[in-house]
């Protein structure tokens, strides 16, 4: 393995830890060499049509597409392309003007969501029936007027991920279900980060996955498509309502389905590379993963000056639920943060109910110290408190092991 990194910001990531080059194009034919055991992976979006045209040369590549890109940057289209598949929309409309926001939200007022269509774009959900804290949004002059941006109208009902891993001609099954906590305090308050923490599992996946991913296998693989895919939705009694998606392994996405994989990586990468086999071995239950994350998150050190290199301590945890992020290694070997956000580690927990995975996460946790450390303390409390139960409820996790865990949460 090889790491490039071209983020200067992130040099001290991952340093001592992996080997590194500085320019990874000069490694290609290292790449090319190692036959096909050799593979370039992207974790980014926005590097689609580069894998498409390494493709084309002849290199195994994991991560993405041209077309994964568009998915996830064009909201607008990805939204028409799943109502198209029969996919229950909210109403949405595109815009490149906030005038032009303010006078459809004056013809029909509503509680709405403004989203930047591209994927690292903000997001802001609105509160007010009538839409009047995103029409105050758009008159503060914090959005650009040439940047694409749409209004969707707000969907009330438990929002739920599905993904599943495409090796260029279909799906790898199982896929999973996921559960995001997207705000930075417990209570789901304050900035909407990347993530804070997800409950994640295999189990009972077929009926949301043959709803929501599986039609769009044949536009997959007409574009060469090699990578995660992951769908955010929102469920309610009406039906999916799906919200947008990340068509790469995402952060922390990778860490909280690692414990429930039977097979390594490199495995579940040669799987895909080589198309076969189809499926992969799961462990039951539930993985539950917590972000431990260091000031200046859930900003970057673009925007905060914050400091790096602060000591990180390891108690007593299993590796295999450990995950590094933005860590790297000083020159005594001491653990040391580093990176452009504060995503410093990701731990996790399993076990065969939400509350069992939750209190092995956080046993998990407490285990990892650095200065000024933070996390939430909440993630799986609202699955545990009903939403599970409504998923099941609803018909969308059918299997005898869902209902006895929605069972088990309930007592």
């Amino acid at each position: 393995m090889r790491v490039s990194i071209s983020e200067p910001l992130a040099a001290g990531t991952m340093a001592g830890l992996v080997p590194r080059t500085e320019n990874w194009r000069s490694e290609l034919e290292w790449v090319r060499q190692a036959g096909s055991d050799g593979m370039i992976l992207f974790e980014a979006v926005g590097f689609g049509t580069l894998q498409d045209e390494l493709r084309a040369d002849g290199f195994n590549v994991i991560g993405g597409s041209s077309l994964g890109d568009k998915l996830e940057n064009d909201r607008a289209f990805a939204l028409r392309l799943l109502g198209n598949h029969g996919l229950c929309v909210a109403p949405v409309t595109e815009f490149t003007s906030a005038e032009d926001a303010l006078r459809d939200l004056r013809g029909r007022p509503r509680r709405c969501v403004f989203k930047l269509s591209a994927s690292h774009g903000a997001t802001f959900v609105g509160t007010r029936p009538d839409g009047g804290d995103v029409a105050a949004l758009l008159r503060s002059g914090e959005t650009d007027d040439r940047e694409p941006f749409i209004l969707m109208d707000y969907v009330e009902g438990v929002e739920t991920g599905v993904g599943a891993y495409f090796n260029g001609d279909r799906f790898l099954t199982p896929a999973c279900v996921d559960w995001e906590y997207k705000r930075f305090f417990a209570g789901d308050m304050g900035e909407l980060t990347g993530e804070m923490g997800t409950v994640a599992t295999f189990d009972g996946s077929d009926a949301l996955f043959e709803a929501t991913l599986a039609p769009l296998a044949p536009l997959l693989r007409e574009a060469g498509h090699v990578g995660y895919v992951n769908l955010n939705t929102i469920i309610n009694a009406q039906g999916i309502w799906p919200l947008e998606f990340t068509c790469r392994f995402g952060y922390p996405g990778f860490a909280v389905l690692e414990p429930l994989q039977k097979p390594g990586w490199a495995a579940l990468f040669q799987a895909m590379i080589r198309r076969e086999p189809n499926s992969f071995e799961v462990r039951g239950g539930f993985s539950v993963c917590i972000v431990l994350t260091t000031p200046p998150f859930p900003y970057s050190r673009h925007d905060v000056d914050a400091p790096v290199g602060m000591p990180v301590f390891l108690g007593d945890i299993d590796p295999a639920q450990l995950h590094l992020g933005e860590v790297g290694s000083d020159s005594g070997g001491q653990l040391v943060t580093s990176g452009v956000y504060g995503w410093t580690a990701v731990v996790t927990g399993t076990g065969s109910t939400v509350r069992k995975a939750q209190a092995a996460a956080y046993k998990n946790a407490r285990e990892v110290q650095t200065q000024s450390l933070r996390y939430r303390l909440d993630i799986g409390d609202k699955l545990n408190s009903g939403d599970f139960e409504k998923l099941v409820e609803w018909g969308w996790l059918k299997s005898t092991s869902a209902k006895r865990i929605a069972s088990q949460i309930s007592r």
